[in-house]
């Protein structure tokens, strides 16, 4: 592509409104490229160092001489702020701007940054012989930079985007800058809102492929632990390590067996023996990358080992994503039952990566999106509306759909769980997010937790049941049960049991958690999207509700 044929674009079509900052080490081509590409989006161009020569009056080779370099850095901190507080821009920046941690907030808040990342013998060959470069005059320049490059590569890996440098003319690397940037979708990010540990949860695509820029701000130190399972593994444990990598984070992994089993106090028991062989310290973080056994055993792992360490969340199904990974509640299950054995242990980030769940079976989306559909259910009578109308397209794939669920449960849940961390509250809050749980673990229970009814399958047979429940009482009309059952089953999920004893799930029920003294507890609805709690269900109504839908 040549300089000349290159049309302008719109401002603010590119990075929507936000400034665009480039980072990376002095012969990145931050300047050259910075121009082309300031010209092709029809926006300003600015080159910090000119900018600060311009207000010193003096060249930066000057200040470091007369002033030193801490007093430049300051003087960088203070240039680079006012520029990305204005109008939307084209900034190219100092090599070592994007180290300081205050530079990189306000570049974050207030644009979208690219690291320019070169080779060392590129870079070599663009800078030699250069004498207004005063980090280079102090030695050999290929020394030099070399060490620069080992401290600063990962820290330009924070960068929202990463572009690799090459021989080809600037306009070639322009139009791939920018390319990628009418490409970059940022991450939405909710914040659940608590008290003593409040923290973000982020949803959008590429989100496992950046991880390490992801979590990094929020590790005690630069290593981590990975937890996952033997089929998530090959899908997506190699680009969350070359995140990792890049951003200068070490890390071990330890590789469970898939599904319900491994969710046991035997393979909890062996995680903790590997991280204490492995010398595993308290400001060591784990990394939960899997669905919803996967993060409900590594959170647990970390809750317990040396009385509690960080954890993260990377939930690569659509279940774990909209439900488990956000909340704090980890364990492990008993012969007796589900989640008997746990602790609350808040993760401390959890990054939904939506672009994930392609590789998701369809009944793998249909488990997930029993749980969406459970929060319309319990107080967003709109949200449940949304689902009617746009669930079967959602589980057909459609990528902005699915985005858009992810987030609408998620806030939905974040503001539970921060009205209600602990589930203290007996009559709502979250103990409402129950809905359909004491039936559906009933029926998982009674399944043997052997794949055959995945957890999302069992909650949305749980929802027809509760709220037959419900209408079997006289808290709602008849007509909810139509409806809902005939959601569950539009979708190609089952809204009956398939043939299960009666008093087996009873007996199930009554192990449940939530259960007191033998009394049966249950959320219960009073309409679309009007929950609530009611201890001490008569046995004889339960077991009406079974019969009534397909028990025996």
């Amino acid at each position: 592509m040549s300089e000349t044929n290159q049309t302008p674009v719109a401002p603010g079509v590119v990075a929507g409104g936000r400034s665009i900052v480039l980072v990376g080490l002095m012969g990145a081509g931050k300047t050259a490229i910075g121009k082309r590409l300031a010209a092709l989006l029809n926006l300003p161009f600015h080159d910090a160092d000119q900018e600060i020569e311009r207000a010193a009056g003096m060249t930066i080779a000057e200040i470091f001489k007369v002033h030193g370099e801490a007093y430049f850095r300051a003087g960088e901190k203070r240039v680079i702020a006012r520029l990305l507080q204005g109008p939307q821009i084209v900034l190219a920046t100092g090599g070592g701007a994007f180290m300081a941690p205050e530079t990189r907030a306000v570049v974050r808040e207030h644009g979208v940054s690219v690291w320019l990342r070169c080779a060392l013998p590129l870079l070599l060959s663009r800078v030699a012989g250069r004498s207004h470069r005063p980090l280079l005059n102090s030695g050999d320049p290929a020394e030099i930079l070399a060490r620069l490059s080992a401290e600063r590569n990962p820290v330009y890996a924070l960068a929202d985007l990463i572009i690799d440098g090459s021989e080809d003319p600037p306009a070639v690397t322009t139009a791939t800058v920018a390319a990628a940037l009418a490409a970059y979708t940022p991450a939405t990010t909710l914040r659940v809102p608590l008290a003593n540990s409040p923290y973000d949860v982020l949803i959008g695509p590429n989100l496992i492929a950046r991880a390490g820029a992801h979590i990094a701000p929020v590790l005690a130190q630069k290593r981590v632990v990975i937890i996952t399972d033997e089929t998530v593994a090959p899908l997506h444990l190699p680009a969350l390590q070359k995140s990792l990598e890049e951003a200068g984070i070490t890390h071990d992994t330890l590789i469970v067996r898939p599904g319900e089993a491994s969710k046991s106090v035997a393979v909890w028991n062996g995680l903790l023996e590997a991280l204490l062989e492995r010398k595993v310290d308290r400001k060591t973080t784990i990394v939960a990358l899997g669905g919803g056994v996967v993060g409900d055993l590594a959170g647990f792992t970390a809750a317990c080992f040396m009385r509690g360490i960080a954890f993260v969340q990377i939930p690569t199904t659509l279940l774990a994503q909209v439900d488990s990974s956000v909340g704090g509640k980890t364990g492990v299950n008993s012969p007796h039952g589900k989640n008997l054995i746990g602790a609350f242990h808040q993760p401390v980030r959890v990054l939904a990566d939506t672009g994930a769940l392609a590789t998701l079976p369809r009944r793998e989306r249909l488990a997930g999106y029993a749980e969406i559909v459970k929060c319309g259910l319990i107080a967003d009578p709109d949200l449940f509306g949304w689902c009617e109308t746009h669930g079967r397209a959602l589980l057909g794939g459609d990528e902005a759909l699915l985005a858009e669920a992810v987030a609408k449960a998620v806030a939905f849940k974040a503001a539970v769980v921060g009205d209600d961390e602990r589930e203290t509250k007996p009559n709502d809050g979250r103990a409402l997010l129950n809905l359909g749980h004491t039936f559906g673990h009933a029926l998982e229970a009674e399944a043997g937790y052997d794949g055959s009814l995945l957890h999302g399958e069992a909650v949305a047979t749980g929802l027809v049941l509760a709220t037959d429940l419900s209408a079997r009482l006289g808290f709602c009309a008849p007509e909810a049960v139509s409806r809902v059952a005939a959601h569950i089953n539009a979708v190609g999920l089952n809204p009956r049991i398939n043939g299960y004893q009666a008093e087996r799930l009873l007996a199930h029920m009554k192990l449940d958690k939530k259960a007191a003294a033998g009394r049966l507890t249950f959320v219960l609805l009073k309409g679309i999207g009007q929950a609530f709690t009611s201890a001490d269900v008569p046995e004889e109504a339960v077991r009406a509700s079974l019969l009534a839908n397909g028990a025996v």
